[in-house]
């Protein structure tokens, strides 16, 4: 159904590690651009498309980070129905549910731009 492989994570996680961004193999599968390796953010839009019985699926991995909202803009446009990774660590969550946080723009982009259907 277009999963990947277990060669290819393997790929990324030896090439993750050497780079001390263990952690990140699995964004590797969306994150191509060699600055969005090194810097361990998404920079611009990327798809995967797969199918089920019943759907067509495509994901769209958006940018979350202030400087790439125009990028951000792009892929939510597209968007049915989004999920918004929520920051956990210590500060960040409130950060960015505050007045001027991401979490929360992003949420309001989200709804403007006609997604209705928001898991959190």
């Amino acid at each position: 159904c277009g999963g990947i492989d277990k060669r290819t994570i393997e790929k990324f996680e030896k090439e993750a590690a050497e780079l001390g961004k263990g952690s990140f193999k699995y964004a590797w599968v969306l994150d191509k651009l060699k600055a969005e390796r090194e810097r361990g953010i998404t920079i611009d839009i990327a798809l995967w498309k797969f199918e089920t019985p019943k759907y067509y699926v495509t994901v769209i991995d958006a940018p979350g980070h202030r400087d790439f909202i125009k990028n951000m803009i792009t892929g939510t446009s597209q968007a049915d129905c989004a999920i918004l990774i929520i920051a956990a660590g210590t500060g960040e969550f409130e950060a960015g549910i505050s007045k001027d946080g991401q979490t929360r723009e992003h949420a309001l982009l989200a709804y403007t731009l006609g997604v209705r259907q928001l898991i959190v």
